[in-house]
C-alpha cells in the first residue's frame, strides 16, 4: 500500500535538501553542464525507477535535467517519492552533479469566470488540452501549463479575467517578489502569504507568486 506524505513531511526528510514542492509534484534541476552529462544522469535515473516501479517526468537540456516526482495514486506526494528522490541525489552527487532548487518554478494560468462549463470547451480546443474535474485543463503532454477557471459570483471591474500564477521553492518567494517590485510592480495583497503574494505590474495585470507553505 502507497503511504501518503506531506509537503512538509517530504522536506523534513534527509538528503533531499536540493528538492522542492511545487504546483505539480516536487522537482529538482541538476546543472549538468553538457548534454552528455545530462544524458549520463538520465540513464542512471531510469534504472533507479524501472528498479523501484516508479517513474519520473524528466527534461533534458543542454545545460541541465528537470525531474519531477508526484505519485497519482494518491493524488500527491507518498514515501515512494522521497525514496527516489533520495537515491537520485545521491546518484547526482556521485557523478558530480550539482541540484540549483532555485532554478525550479512552475506556471498556471487562472481564468476568472462567470459560466466555466460554457468557456473551459473554448480553451480545451484551442489548446488541445484535457479536461481535468470539473475546474482544470492541463496539456496532455506535461508541456504547458495547467489552467484553473475560478468561478466569480460577479463581474469584477476593471480587473483581468485572467492571471498567471508562479509556484516558486518556499524559501525562494519574498526574493521573487521583491525583484518584481524592484522591476516596476507593486504588491496587491500579503494577507495569505507564505501560501501567495497576489503582485501587479503598472497596468494592475496580476500574478499570484505562490508556494506550498500554508496549504497542509
Amino acid at each position: 500500500m502507497v503511504e501518503q506524505i506531506t509537503p512538509r513531511q517530504f522536506h523534513d526528510g534527509a538528503g533531499v535538501e536540493g528538492w522542492r514542492m511545487l504546483a505539480h509534484g516536487v522537482c529538482a534541476y541538476f546543472r549538468t553542464g553538457s548534454f552528455q552529462a545530462g544524458a549520463q544522469l538520465v540513464d542512471a535515473i531510469a534504472e533507479l525507477a524501472d528498479a523501484a516501479n516508479h517513474h519520473p517526468d524528466i527534461d533534458l537540456r543542454y545545460a541541465g535535467v528537470t525531474v519531477r516526482l508526484i505519485t497519482h495514486e494518491v493524488g500527491g506526494l507518498s514515501t515512494r517519492d522521497a525514496s527516489l528522490a533520495r537515491q537520485i541525489s545521491e546518484v547526482a552527487h556521485e557523478l558530480d552533479i550539482p541540484a540549483d532548487p532555485v532554478a525550479l518554478h512552475d506556471i498556471d494560468l487562472t481564468i476568472d469566470s462567470l459560466v466555466a462549463p460554457q468557456v473551459m470547451p473554448f480553451w480545451r480546443a484551442v489548446l488541445g488540452y484535457t479536461q481535468v474535474g470539473d475546474a482544470d485543463l492541463e496539456d496532455r503532454f506535461g508541456r504547458g501549463p495547467s489552467i484553473w477557471f475560478q468561478e466569480m459570483d460577479a463581474p469584477r471591474p476593471q480587473r483581468n479575467r485572467i492571471h498567471v500564477d508562479v509556484w516558486v521553492p518556499h524559501d525562494a518567494a519574498e526574493a521573487r517578489v521583491e525583484a518584481a517590485i524592484a522591476a516596476g510592480g507593486h504588491l496587491v495583497t500579503d494577507e495569505h502569504a507564505p501560501a501567495w503574494w497576489t503582485l501587479a505590474d503598472a497596468e494592475d495585470n496580476e500574478v499570484d507568486v505562490a508556494t506550498w507553505m500554508g496549504r497542509d
